[in-house]
């Protein structure tokens, strides 16, 4: 049955195939995602979509050691999905940019 499509037309599958990204971004994507699938990142994520924190506050609110905080942080950093702001001594974590927020609303309106 290779070749037949039961709804998608052969101009419907030429303009998917044309505005489907390229491998390379959904690569990129499939990783990007991959951020939003542990629990303690959704967790912090969901803290600093409410407001900028430092690592105390979010252990100190989500009930987790300061370590594990740090190091989910780190990952976020290198991801940039969060940014950081130093203020004497503390650092200042704030969701990187507007859209994280939409999503991660957007995720929670739909559950």
């Amino acid at each position: 049955m290779k070749g037949k499509f039961l709804l998608l037309t052969e101009r419907n599958k030429r303009e998917i195939l044309e505005y489907m990204p390229e491998n390379d971004i959904i690569l990129k994507m499939s990783c990007f995602f991959q951020n939003f699938a542990d629990y303690t990142r959704l967790r912090i994520l969901t803290c600093l979509c409410m407001s900028e924190m430092c690592v105390n506050d979010l252990s100190s609110l989500l009930d987790i050691n300061q370590t594990t905080v740090s190091h989910q942080l780190q990952i976020l950093r290198g991801k940039k999905i969060v940014s950081y702001r130093r203020q004497g001594k503390i650092i200042i974590y704030s969701l990187k940019n507007k859209a994280i927020n939409d999503m991660m609303l957007s995720a929670v309106n739909n559950f």
